[in-house]
Formats: structure tokens, sequence, C-alpha cells
């Protein structure tokens, strides 16, 4: 399904003066490529409703299609307007598809797009969710005690086999993340193609907590990590 353009920002062609939707690529009368409209989106640029779950071979394809179409080469005689927006849309393509291409990437990006990132760019590192509270300070009593036992001379082993345990929990609650968004990110596709926006608005919201909660115990996976790295550095 073709995105609704109806909305979308008229800019006039440089070339013929024409209006077209700042998401189209080539003008509609002159047939010339477009300069860079900056008003639409990362899944308008490839024709695509702003979806979650996106069909990755599909996207691929539209990828490899614009690319060809966007080449400079394909410039190289134009003028430089045109040559200036083959550069723009090319770069701007390689940026819409290495983020629509990863999952977490792709849902960052849509939750900023409809206004539900975080508040602070530092939320998601600094300010613990609070459905983490617990495990953050069992995990923090853990790695204390994890560092005496190195100070107290413990093996290796026995350091590795602690480090081991205190990562189990965070793996798991990870995995059911995992799961939550996914079933999450179904919803909200289901509720865009019924157009149902309260349920879409909400569904993004419990998206945004997860997202949160996601990161940090992605963050405190890698404080273990590097506890363990630690560890490893100081043997001798």
């Amino acid at each position: 399904m073709q995105p609704d353009t109806s909305a979308v920002p008229i800019d006039p062609c440089k070339h013929c003066g024409t209006g077209a939707p700042v998401d189209v690529h080539f003008c509609p009368r002159c047939d010339r490529i477009l300069t860079l409209g900056r008003h639409g989106d990362y899944f308008t640029f490839f024709g695509l409703r702003r979806r979650l779950r996106l069909d990755v071979k599909d996207l691929e394809q539209r990828f490899r299609a614009l690319s060809r179409l966007f080449h400079p080469d394909y410039f190289h005689n134009a003028t430089s307007t045109e040559r200036l927006a083959s550069l723009e849309r090319s770069s701007y393509l390689n940026d819409a598809y290495r983020t629509l291409r990863d999952p977490m990437a792709r849902l960052e990006y849509l939750l900023k797009l409809e206004g539900f990132a975080p508040k602070e760019a530092h939320d998601a590192t600094t300010k613990v969710p609070q459905g983490l509270l617990e495990e953050v300070f069992e995990l923090n009593e853990e790695l204390e005690a994890i560092q005496d036992m190195r100070v107290e001379g413990a093996s290796a082993a026995a350091l590795a086999l602690r480090l081991h345990a205190a990562r189990q929990p965070i793996e798991a609650n990870l995995a059911r993340h995992e799961e939550q968004l996914d079933a999450l990110m179904a919803d909200h596709d289901a509720r865009l193609e019924a157009n149902d926006v309260e349920g879409r608005q909400a569904a993004l919201r419990a998206l945004r907590t997860l997202l949160l909660e996601r990161t940090y115990l992605m963050n405190l996976l890698a404080t273990v990590r590097r506890e363990a790295a630690s560890g490893e550095a100081a043997a001798p």
C-alpha cells in the first residue's frame, strides 16, 4: 500500500516550477530528479507505511532499485542542481536503509517521528526505569561482592561462575522484553491498518517504555561484561 501523500508538503521543481510532493523522487512534469525535501521521513521515502514489522527482502529490493535511479554516474552530464540532488538522495537513501533494516533502530526512529522519543537524550542510559529498580539494586550488590572476592584472591573460575550467575537474570529479562516488543510491534501495525489512532498511540507509549527498559538492561549486561573483562586483564 502506498503512503497517503495528500497531506505531504508541496515543493516546486527547480527546473520547471511544477509543484510536487517532497517525497516524490522525480518531477511528474519534466521527469528531472528533484532536490531532496526533508519534510518527509524514511518510510515514505521508500514508499512504505509506518509499520514496525517490515519485509526485509522487499526493503532491500526497494533500496537497490532506488540506488540505481539516484546513482551519481547517471547524472554526470546533468545540471549542477541535478547532480547535487542525486548525491543528496543517495546519501539519504543509505541513512534510511541502515535505520529501517534494523528492528530496534526502526522502532527508535518511529517513536521519534511520532513524538514518543525520551524527553531527555540521556533518559535511556541514566534514569533507571521504575520496573528495574530492584534488579539494578541487586546487581550492584552482586558486583560489589564479586569485587570483594577478587580483592580477597578468589580464583578466576569462582569469579567467572559468580559473574555468569549475575548475568543470567538480565539475559532472561532481555529475552522477555524481546518477546513483548515483538508482540507490541504486531499490535501497533494491526492498529495502523485498522486506522485505530488511539490504540496505536497506546501501543507506541508501551513500546517506548519497553524500549527504555531494554536499553537499560543492555547497559546492565555491558557492565557485567566489563567487570568480567577487567578481571581477565588483572589475572596473572
